[in-house]
């Protein structure tokens, strides 16, 4: 696995691969989905927007909605697979 960053606010952060932040994320998305901020297959913009913040607010680190939602479609390819 790599380590790719990306610029963010003028800072570069890194992409989660640490174990415990993919565990927060997991965490967070079932969260929202239960809540109903995916009523399909896709989350909706609130959802997504409440994922960056409390995940952000857990963690203290800011991932744009891009970054979190490449993570999320890597995980949902590694549980297909």
């Amino acid at each position: 696995m790599s380590t790719s960053a990306v610029e963010f606010s003028g800072e570069k952060v890194k992409a989660i691969r640490d174990k415990r932040l993919i565990e927060i994320f997991c965490d967070i998305c079932i969260k929202e989905i239960l809540k109903g901020n995916r009523p399909g297959t896709h989350f909706t913009k609130d959802g997504w927007l409440k994922i960056m913040t409390n995940f952000e607010k857990e963690t203290g680190k800011a991932y744009s909605q891009r970054q979190l939602k490449n993570r999320w479609d890597a995980l949902k390819k590694e549980w297909k697979a």
